[in-house]
């Protein structure tokens, strides 16, 4: 299966970052969204996150030039039916990435291999509303995506060996690091990471210590580069409640229960550096924790 062309669905934080790492690669890319604005700002970060790198000196001011020449966009979904491989990298909801695949289905040649960036959900039964579970996939890159080395690769329990070894491919030759994982519930990464998070909130809805104090004493106290409150903000608080209730629903464990207080901050819209509030408040010079 050689791979030459990828269509990204979503232009968002992961999106632009994975069209980001195949431009750079070599690969020609097509993001999608329903918005222009935020395929304009998408394309707009790429090139600052290039520029950053070609002033580090880790690419080229020739390789940053090519990277952004083969980057296009388009908001129609049936446009990507010429790729070889299509990323879908929208919202962590079951129904939404549901729609998409049946929307760009009709579109796709037969050798079209169809992937999900989902951090939490079956690949199993995604595959299973597509025409293709052979050649799905789960692909749940690391954000922020140029920056991070792991790709996880999740077979589901459809997915063929010529599609799990074309994908372990295209890993490589982004430049990442494959790490297999099972199709459970929040795979590998999220099904260790979210929990902690999770166990933050926990301990500032109980008042063992505010924000401040939890994500100084998990920096200082455990090395963390980030507090994990602090974390919860950059990811999306959004994104850890419906990864915990995955967890929640899929593993029927009382451990794995959202906490209220992270309900309460979602239902608000504080969702972190998104929105501007979530555990710290990010509208002024520097953020400051909201309790």
């Amino acid at each position: 299966m050689e791979i030459t062309s990828v269509g990204i669905v979503g232009a968002g934080q992961m999106g632009n970052g994975i069209a980001h790492v195949f431009a750079l690669a070599g690969y020609d890319v097509l993001l999608t969204d329903v918005s222009q604005e935020a395929l304009d700002k998408a394309l707009a970060l790429i090139d600052r996150n290039l520029e950053r790198q070609a002033a580090r000196g880790k690419i080229s001011a020739e390789d940053r030039a090519a990277a952004l020449g083969r980057i296009r966009t388009t908001q129609k979904l049936a446009d990507l039916g010429g790729c070889d491989l299509i990323i879908e990298a929208a919202t962590e909801r079951e129904t939404v990435k549901q729609a998409i695949f049946a929307e760009v289905l009709p579109h796709l040649k037969p050798s079209t291999i169809l992937a999900t960036n989902t951090s939490s959900i079956s690949i199993t039964r995604l595959a299973r509303g597509t025409d293709r579970p052979e050649r799905f996939i789960g692909l749940h890159f690391m954000n922020p995506v140029p920056v991070m080395q792991l790709v996880e690769i999740i077979r589901g329990i459809a997915t063929d060996g010529a599609t799990y070894e074309a994908m372990l491919k295209v890993v490589e030759r982004i430049g990442k690091t494959a790490a297999s994982a099972e199709d459970f519930p929040a795979f590998i990464v999220n099904r260790i990471l979210m929990p902690m998070i999770n166990e933050a909130v926990y301990a500032l809805y109980e008042g063992v210590g505010n924000v401040k104090s939890i994500d100084e004493s998990m920096k200082l106290g455990a090395n963390h580069p980030m507090g994990p409150l602090e974390l919860a903000d950059f990811i999306g608080l959004d994104t850890c409640l419906a990864i915990m209730n995955v967890l929640h629903e899929g593993l029927a464990d009382t451990k794995y229960r959202p906490c209220p207080l992270l309900t309460k901050y979602v239902e608000a819209g504080w969702l972190g550096r998104k929105t501007g509030r979530g555990f710290y408040d990010y509208r002024g010079e520097t953020p400051v924790p909201t309790r």
